[in-house]
């Protein structure tokens, strides 16, 4: 079978590029591995999500119906229970090799691909908050009745909090940073408004038990020390880890492409164009966003980007862009000074009344002030075609923290 172009991933970031290529006048399948479409959306069943995409305060899975239904509306192709092993060929036309239980081997010939797998979790071969998720909202079963979780990233917060609401006890979240590792929103709505305790600065020293889990041993940190004469225990019969989130990207470095240290994803020109000509990458695939409406955000572009590629429009140049002074990545790689574009970064410092700074040898593009900065949030700025006048295609760009 054949299609203009292919999405890998039935998420918020496939679907949302899927539209847009769709829109655009392009036929476009879907390809997703599990049973149905809406990805990680399924499972997350607070709110919080939709409130710029669909201006409304909506549950993962509400949203994922409604990106749903305007794909099958569109009469896009999705091909659920399907897995893509390989990205093979080159040129103008690429050949996509699934398997699946379903439809067996496909190989569907496309002129343009996008990588939108998602993120999965840092395992270190214990229970994992995502995992818990899943258990908890898709499968019906509980891990658990007294809980404590390792590490404040955002779905660990969450889990906490769903714990609490089904009865089980959390009597600690404790994260080995100074700072929490989720928004803010989260730490808010998740741990105070339940009054779980939050221990900064602490780790996790010891996991009692043997054939169940028993309890923990917290260790405070002091000037990054161990401090052993203050390590208290607490009794529990579940521990869930909430370490972070990386990018899916074995699919992505089995074709070749070059893969940015900073994100664990591809690295993406102006167009959201991996270093491979006709595939391109976006959502969490090419970096671990805060927020879905930010992913879909970013997906229409990466679509519209595809529809220009079908068309034979490329930018006529780009200039590069490099992380400067307490920025950890920035996203995309290049801009189209025609266009200008908006740049996703990570913080790398906690901080208040902050600078955002762009610049070009040592010219400043654009200001912005930040309230605060912590590298759990991700930042943004919007470049326009205007701030870009008179920048020289060989010149490289900063983005700053200051």
């Amino acid at each position: 079978m054949q299609f203009d172009a292919a999405v890998v991933g039935g998420g918020a970031a496939g679907l949302a590029a899927a539209l847009e290529i769709r829109g655009r006048g392009f036929s476009v399948c879907v390809i997703e591995r599990d049973d149905e479409l809406g990805g990680i959306l399924l499972q997350c069943i607070h709110n919080g999500f939709g409130l710029r995409e669909f201006r409304e305060d909506l549950t993962g899975p509400e949203y994922a119906e409604r990106v749903v239904r305007q794909v099958r509306e569109a009469g896009i192709a999705a091909f659920t229970r399907t897995t893509v092993r390989e990205l093979a060929g080159s040129g103008p036309e690429r050949e996509v090799v699934c398997y699946s239980g379903a439809y067996g081997v496909m190989r569907i010939r496309t002129r343009a691909v996008v990588l939108a797998m998602g993120c999965r979790e840092r395992n270190r071969g214990v229970y994992t908050a995502g995992f818990a998720q899943r258990l908890i909202n898709i499968e019906g079963y509980l891990p658990g009745r007294e809980v404590v979780v390792i590490g404040s990233g955002d779905i660990g917060l969450i889990m906490a909090r769903r714990l609490q609401w089904l009865g089980c006890r959390v009597p600690a979240v404790v994260e080995i940073m100074p700072y929490p590792s989720g928004l803010t929103r989260n730490i808010v709505q998740c741990l105070n408004d339940f009054s779980i305790p939050l221990y900064l600065s602490h780790v996790v020293s010891r996991i009692h038990g043997n054939e169940r889990v028993e309890g923990v041993d917290v260790t405070p940190l002091r000037d990054g020390a161990r401090d052993s004469a203050a390590q208290f225990h607490i009794p529990c019969d579940t521990v869930l880890l909430s370490v972070g989130l990386i990018p899916e990207n074995e699919l992505s470095k089995s074709a070749g492409i070059e893969i940015n240290p900073g994100t664990g994803g591809p690295v993406v020109d102006a167009t959201m164009m991996t270093s491979v000509e006709g595939i391109f990458a976006t959502g969490n695939v090419l970096h671990v966003h805060d927020l879905v409406d930010n992913v879909s955000e970013e997906s229409h572009l990466a679509g519209g980007s595809v529809a220009e590629y079908l068309q034979g429009s490329r930018p006529a140049r780009q200039i590069r862009l490099k992380a400067g002074s307490n920025v950890r990545y920035v996203s995309p790689s290049r801009v189209d000074p025609a266009r200008g574009g908006r740049l996703y970064l990570r913080p790398l410092i906690v901080k208040n009344k902050a600078e955002l700074v762009v610049t070009a040898r040592g010219r400043t593009i654009r200001r912005k002030i930040e309230n605060h900065v912590q590298p759990s949030e991700m930042l943004s700025v919007t470049l326009r075609d205007g701030d870009l006048a008179g920048v020289p295609e060989d010149e490289v760009m900063e983005v700053a923290i200051l």
